[in-house]
């Protein structure tokens, strides 16, 4: 036993680092260590032996755990005391020329869209952040108990006790960018709406703010024929490929009918995406022909003009474009990142000059 104390204490203060203890920590002590083994020999044992060897064994297993726990802290606090020296900073040194800025992808990927949608002829529409109830739900055909209206989804503002005025949220989409260009500019109409947006929801690729392009075309004789070409359109001019097949799957939103959500084929090889090619399909976005309902909250006479729309996240296509791994990387103001994945900001994006370096 004292032995394979010594054997052990010794290894562990001599590790250099996480992945040699946890090598020791599996020889000593994980299911098939040498104090497992011995463990295992207490049945070969008498009652008399058992008891004698038996608190010995749990002894030594304790203390080969508490130095293995004593030397992770050490060894992080070590890796923490390396990490402050190489990024410590002196700030009574003089002024040094700033770094030149970068542009945002999400400020890039934007320009893009933009530029792909006003060669077909859309314009630019925005709107409030914060909006009405009426804008965000009622107005594009979300009724009442539906689940994103809830408060677990959608960010309520702050109302006094006793004040009767529509409830005001964090908008959930762009939608309702939609239904006041409607208002106020009528049919025809055709438009995209970028912006930020909010919903509760936080994980790899979910943040509560984020942002979405939604398009909007009215007019007497659109049909899903001219929904498809526009998609196909931005798609092969957004990831600069020469052809591409999209899969449209029905679905069902309040706001369109019928609606079809839309997969492009693509490839996964070595973690890289390829559009356009393989056996591979990937959902980009959402879309469908207006409802009646929704033209008629805008003004808009249902029985004379229909149309399309369809909407998609500017944080899902940077990341796919770009190879960007994680969504919450776009707000952690990591100077580093935004190096490596920022623009120039003289790299402004065209169709004929190209959209991305």
């Amino acid at each position: 036993m004292d032995d394979l104390k010594q054997k052990y204490l010794s290894q562990i203060a001599e590790a250099a680092d996480e992945a040699a203890l946890e090598s020791i920590r599996l020889a000593a002590v994980g299911k098939k260590g040498e104090v497992a083994l011995k463990m295992r020999e207490l049945g070969k044992m008498t009652a008399e032996e058992r008891q004698v060897a038996g608190p010995v064994l749990n002894a030594l297993k304790d203390e080969i755990n508490s130095a293995l726990s004593a030397k992770k802290v050490g060894l992080a606090d070590a890796a923490l005391d390396a990490r402050l020296r190489d990024e410590w900073l002196d700030v009574t040194l003089p002024g040094r020329t700033r770094p030149q800025g970068s542009i945002h992808p999400i400020s890039q990927v934007t320009e893009e869209v933009t530029a792909i949608f006003a060669e077909m002829g859309f314009s630019v529409a925005e709107g409030p952040r914060i909006d009405t109830d009426w804008y965000n739900f009622d107005a594009l055909n979300i009724p009442g108990h539906h689940p994103a209206r809830a408060e677990m989804d959608t960010f309520y503002m702050h109302r006094a006790e006793g004040d009767d005025r529509p409830p005001h949220v964090l908008r959930t989409h762009t939608s309702p960018v939609q239904i006041r260009s409607m208002e106020k500019r009528g049919a025809p109409l055709r438009i995209i709406c970028p912006g930020g947006v909010y919903r509760a929801d936080y994980d790899q690729t979910h943040t509560p703010m984020f942002h979405q392009v939604e398009g909007l075309a009215i007019d007497k004789d659109i049909s899903m024929a001219h929904l498809k070409w526009v998609l196909e359109e931005f798609v092969k001019a957004y990831f600069e490929v020469d052809g591409v097949d999209l899969r449209f799957r029905a679905s069902h939103f309040p706001f369109t009918e019928p609606s079809a959500e839309v997969d492009i084929r693509c490839s996964w090889e070595g973690g890289t995406l390829k559009v356009g090619e393989g056996d591979d399909w990937l959902e980009i976005l959402g879309s469908g022909m207006v409802h009646p309902k929704v033209l008629a909250a805008g003004g808009i006479d249902p029985e004379q003009w229909q149309g399309f729309a369809f909407g998609m996240g500017i944080d899902r296509i940077a990341m796919l474009k770009y190879g960007v791994p994680d969504l919450r990387a776009f707000f952690d103001s990591d100077l580093r990142w935004l190096r490596h994945y920022g623009f120039s900001s003289l790299d402004q994006p065209t169709l004929h000059g190209g959209l991305s370096r």
